[in-house]
């Protein structure tokens, strides 16, 4: 009986072996095949080393860019900054998710579904548990509504459109919910119109901080796990703050949402809202990933101090301007970037305010307005003495107490100085400015062919 059992433990053994596609080698884990694929709007930088800081004269003598040699890796960028028809992008997504959240909620209180009509076709998803998969019914029964209203974590119906007509509102339950809801009240509307009240446009994100986790010697996981929840729609009234005794009403009223100004670059931003915006992008293409069955792609985020110099360089090593320098006017009597190119004539480089994100030529890495147009915020914290201990792999000084945020390559309101690449700035992270953008970047996964 003894040997009839070793043999079968060894027929089963030798069964195993048989099957088995990796023939006892160690092969390593089996995963997909991984092919880069650059984001669209975006181009790739490669990999490099320059020397950041002032090598030219610091006519300003501000004495806070020391030359430092220092490495970057391989990462996207894209090639214009953020403009309005992208950020309004962000902004209907969030309006579209807070109305549907609204529409849901009422529709569950009233126990109304899709076979109701009305409010009941933007019901919960999950309100038909029949479709539902094994793991998503184990969810919801024991983890969804754990949180401040207790409908988090239940699908929406996307599928059904809005109606914003009110015209063709579906019942009377969807019009309290838009009326009331969404929309600013009567006292607060004129001239007949009723918009958005914009200040009900949040986004609610969580980010982990890794940089505190990795140098903390005890804490859990979840104490590092940070909750953010902001308005997101811009500051239009920058227009208006920003200069004393200056008319700029039009600006402030038509800029963001006037399809004119689609292809102008989004100001009025502050850092966090920004920051908010790289978490949207993020979550908006891995959600596409999800449903396509892709492998998620890695964060979009704001570029580090020094990347925003190398990529704006564009490979020429001691250039002062994007385009090598060090004149702002071409060959041929042209400016080369929208900035205040003479004392009060803001109009003598062709434009009084922005310009099309796609103006000007492109530096090198086909990277457009990376001087002038708008200031752009970086990731990185301002300290005038941050070359002095920044790393040379990577540098980035970033410190969550530090509320002063670096800004790079100047805008149509500043003087030729601000444009030089190597030029620092910076503003107070809850900020907002008429002249004041960004663009995003991410990281380039794995090790860029340097013969490509």
């Amino acid at each position: 009986m003894k040997k009839l059992l070793l043999l079968s433990i060894a027929f089963v053994f030798l069964l195993a072996s048989c099957g088995s596609k990796t023939k006892g080698e160690l092969v390593g884990a089996q995963g997909k095949k991984w092919y880069p694929e650059k984001p669209y709007g975006m181009e790739l930088i490669p990999r490099g080393a320059f020397t950041m800081g002032k090598s030219e004269e610091d006519m300003a003598q501000t004495l806070n860019a020391p030359t430092k040699t220092v490495t970057v890796t391989s990462f996207y960028m894209d090639d214009t900054e953020i403009t309005n028809s992208e950020y309004r992008q962000f902004v209907d997504w969030v309006k579209d998710s807070i109305t549907r959240t609204k529409l849901a909620i009422l529709a569950d209180e009233l126990g109304l579904g899709p076979e109701d009509g009305g409010i009941g076709d933007y019901a919960f998803k999950d309100a038909d548990t029949t479709r539902m998969s094994a793991y998503e019914k184990y969810m919801m029964n024991n983890y969804q509504g754990m949180g401040e209203t207790g409908y988090e974590g239940r699908a929406l119906n996307r599928d059904q459109d809005l109606v914003w007509d009110i015209n063709d509102y579906p019942d009377e339950y969807y019009t309290e919910i838009m009326v009331d809801s969404m929309y600013l009240t009567e006292e607060e509307s004129y001239n007949g119109q009723r918009i958005i009240d914009v200040k009900k446009l949040k986004y609610s994100y969580k980010w982990m901080d890794i940089e505190a986790a990795a140098r903390s010697k005890t804490g859990n996981r979840k104490d590092f796990i940070r909750q953010e929840m902001l308005e997101i729609y811009p500051d239009t009234t920058v227009w208006i703050k920003d200069f004393e005794y200056s008319y700029n009403e039009p600006m402030h009223n038509d800029y963001f949402w006037h399809d004119a100004y689609s292809d102008y670059p989004v100001v009025g931003v502050s850092w966090q809202q920004a920051k908010a915006f790289c978490n949207w992008r993020t979550k908006f293409k891995n959600d596409d990933q999800k449903s396509r069955n892709k492998q998620f792609v890695n964060q979009f985020r704001l570029p580090t101090e020094a990347e925003w110099e190398y990529a704006a360089r564009g490979g020429i090593e001691g250039g002062t301007y994007p385009w090598g320098g060090p004149y702002v006017i071409s060959d041929t009597g042209c400016f080369m970037a929208n900035f205040k190119p003479q004392r009060g004539d803001y109009a003598a480089d062709t434009a009084l305010y922005t310009v099309e994100a796609k103006s000007f030529e492109p530096n090198d890495f086909n990277l457009y307005n990376m001087a002038g147009n708008v200031a752009e915020w970086t990731n990185s914290s301002y300290d005038p003495n941050s070359y002095e201990f920044v790393s040379t792999m990577n540098p980035n000084a970033v410190s969550a107490q530090n509320r002063r945020k670096v800004i790079r390559g100047g805008s149509w309101k500043d003087v030729a100085y601000f444009l030089q690449v190597s030029t620092r700035d910076y503003e107070y992270q809850d900020s907002a400015r008429s002249y004041i953008g960004f663009r995003t970047v991410q990281d380039y996964m794995g090790e860029q062919d340097s013969t490509n």
